[in-house]
C-alpha cells in the first residue's frame, strides 16, 4: 500500500530542518488532531527519564492530548531545570499556535543525552509546522525523529467496529539502544476509532508487551522511550463490544508488531534479524527469561555476525539466566537443524548446515528445554563492526 494513503480522519503531520541534527536534515514533527482526542501512553522503564518523558507523563494524566511535538538531535535529557522548563515551553508554543492548552501537547526527544534543546531554533520551528500540517505529512514527520535509522518506520491497518471502519496509523524510530522494556525508540499510534482512554490504555500496553517489548539490538534501555497512542473517535461507531475490543487490539499488535520488526532490521550495523524462540519452558517467566538473555548476549550476537552455529555460548546464556533448566534435556535448533541434543552437540555435519542457513538476513534460533508447555520468543539481530564505529562516532 502507498504510505501516502496513509490517512486517518482528524489527523495531520508536519516536518521541518530546525537545525537540531549536526548533519541537516528533518529533526521536528508535528502531529496535531482537529478534535481534542482520548490519548494514552507507555514510557520508559529507565529510572533516569529526559524532561519530554516526565512532562508528557504528566500530560497523559488527563487522557486526552490535540498533538505530539517531537525532535531528534538533542534528547533534553539529563538538563535539569532548564531541560524542564524547555520542554514545558515547547508544549506552550504549540499550544499557542494551535490554539490549546499546553496539557493538550505531548512532547518527546530523541538523540544526544546532556545536551540543551537550542529553544531559538526550537520558537522559529514551530509555526512553520503548524503552517505545513497536511493529511498525508506522515512519512516526513516519521523522517524527522529518525536518529541513526537508515529508513523510515511506519504501518497501517484497518478495522470495523459495530460495523463502522476505523483506521490504525503507526509510526516510529528506533535502531541502537534497544531492549525491553522498552526499546528505545518513539512510536506514535493514530486511530480514528471511538474508544474510552482505559480501554485505550489496555489496550496499548497489551500490544506494546508482545511487541516492543520482545526486541533488543544491543541490551540498552534509553532515558527516551515513549509510545504515545491518540484516537479521535470520529469512526461514529458506538460503545465497543469485548469483540471490538479484542480485534482492535490484535489490530494494535499487527501495527507495533510490524514496526518492532523493522527497528530489529533496522539495528545498528545490523545485516540480520533473528527470533529467539524459547518452547518447552517450565513456566511462561522462564520461556520470556531465557528468550531475552540469549537475544541479548554479545557473545551469542556476534556469532550470528560470524555464521557460526556456536551452541556453546547459547548454553552459557541459558546457564546463567537463572531459569531452572536440565541441560540434558536441551534441544537446539537454527531453523530445523538440530545442532543440539539432549544438551550435547550433534556434530559437524549439522552445524555445516546450519551455518549455510545462518547466512540469510532472517531465520529462527530455537530451543527446546523439553521442561513444559510454555513458550516465548524475543527478535534480535548480529552485532557487527559497523555498530561499533557507529556509536564510537556518534557525538563526533
Amino acid at each position: 500500500m502507498n504510505e501516502d494513503s496513509f490517512v486517518v480522519p482528524e489527523f495531520k503531520a508536519s516536518a521541518v530542518s530546525a537545525g537540531l541534527k549536526k548533519d541537516g536534515g528533518l529533526d521536528m514533527a508535528l502531529i496535531y488532531c482537529n478534535v481534542k482526542a482520548v490519548a494514552a501512553g507507555v514510557f520508559t522503564t529507565n529510572r533516569v527519564k529526559a524532561a519530554p518523558v516526565l512532562l508528557s507523563m504528566e500530560h497523559i494524566e488527563a487522557g486526552k492530548a490535540r498533538a505530539i511535538i517531537a525532535n531528534s538531535g538533542t534528547a533534553n535529557a539529563c538538563t535539569g531545570t532548564r531541560g524542564m522548563s524547555d520542554a514545558r515551553e515547547t508544549a506552550s508554543l504549540v499550544a499557542k499556535e494551535i490554539g490549546a492548552s499546553p496539557q493538550d501537547v505531548l512532547v518527546c526527544s530523541t538523540g544526544v543525552i546532556g545536551l540543551p534543546l537550542d529553544m531559538e531554533k526550537v520558537k522559529a520551528a514551530v509555526p512553520k509546522l503548524v503552517t505545513g500540517l497536511s493529511d498525508k505529512g506522515f512519512r516526513r514527520a516519521a523522517e524527522a525523529i529518525m536518529t541513526t535509522d537508515t529508513f523510515p518506520k511506519l504501518a497501517y491497518r484497518e478495522g470495523r467496529a459495530g460495523g463502522k471502519p476505523y483506521k490504525v496509523l503507526g509510526m516510529a524510530k528506533g535502531a541502537g539502544m534497544i531492549m525491553p522494556n522498552m526499546a528505545t525508540m518513539l512510536s506514535f499510534i493514530l486511530t480514528d476509532i471511538k474508544i474510552d482512554q482505559e480501554t485505550l490504555s489496555k489496550s496499548l500496553l497489551w500490544a506494546v508487551d508482545r511487541t516492543f517489548n520482545r526486541i533488543t539490538v544491543d541490551g540498552d534501555t534509553s532515558t527516551n522511550d515513549t509510545v504515545l497512542a491518540m484516537a479521535s473517535g470520529m469512526a461514529g461507531n458506538g460503545p465497543l463490544s469485548n469483540s471490538d475490543k479484542k480485534i482492535l487490539r490484535e489490530i494494535l499488535k499487527e501495527v507495533t508488531g510490524e514496526l518492532a520488526l523493522m527497528i530489529v532490521k533496522d539495528g545498528e550495523g545490523a545485516t540480520k534479524t533473528v527470533k529467539v524462540r524459547v518452547k518447552g519452558a517450565p513456566d511462561q517467566d522462564s520461556a520470556l527469561i531465557a528468550a531475552r538473555t540469549v537475544a541479548n548476549s554479545l557473545l551469542v550476537k556476534t556469532a550470528l555476525y560470524g555464521n557460526d552455529p556456536n551452541w556453546g555460548r547459547i548454553m552459557a546464556a541459558l546457564g546463567r539466566s537463572g531459569i531452572e533448566m536440565q541441560v540434558n534435556r536441551v534441544d537446539i535448533y537454527i531453523d530445523d537443524i538440530r545442532i543440539v541434543s539432549g544438551g550435547l552437540g550433534t556434530g559437524k555435519g549439522e552445524e555445516a548446515k546450519a551455518a549455510e542457513i545462518m547466512k540469510r538476513d532472517s531465520y529462527s534460533l530455537v530451543i527446546d528445554l523439553n521442561r513444559g508447555a510454555y513458550e516465548d520468543q524475543v527478535w534480535t539481530c548480529d552485532i557487527s563492526h559497523e555498530y561499533v564505529s557507529i556509536n564510537a562516532e556518534y557525538r563526533t
